[in-house]
């Protein structure tokens, strides 16, 4: 059974910190692609940020940029995010997403593009 396991996930001030981790499990995503999603309330979910695995860099969304940092371990299928200087608009349920085979830089952003999700991990930027 394939699954992807998060952590790190909680509530935290506005400009405080957390990491999420994503653990691959029953297969490998090494040869495929990994990335970080968020849905909050009442919104679809949207992309935030992929490791630079395939295409030389990592890639991030605007809102994220500067603040957010994705790391991974290709050959272990593990991919983490690093949130920093939280804002209350980064309050949603993050999810880690994966596909087995590799993603054009174009199909990136786009959740219709991968096979497999996490259950999700909820973060909450509050005061």
């Amino acid at each position: 059974q394939v699954q992807l396991i998060e952590s790190g996930g909680g509530s935290v001030q506005p400009g405080g910190s957390l990491r999420l981790s994503c653990r691959a499990s029953g297969r490998s995503f090494s040869s495929g692609a990994m990335a970080w999603f968020r849905q909050a309330p009442g919104k679809e979910r949207e992309f935030v940020a992929y490791p630079t695995w395939t295409h030389g860099r990592s890639y991030y969304a605007d809102s994220v940029k500067g603040r957010f940092t994705i790391s991974g371990d290709k050959a272990k299928s593990t991919v983490f995010l690093q949130m920093d200087k939280l804002e209350p608009e980064d309050t949603a349920v993050y999810y880690c997403a994966a596909r087995t085979s590799r993603l054009v830089l174009s199909a990136i952003r786009g959740p219709e593009h991968y096979d497999y999700w996490g259950q999700g991990t909820q973060v909450t930027v509050s005061s």
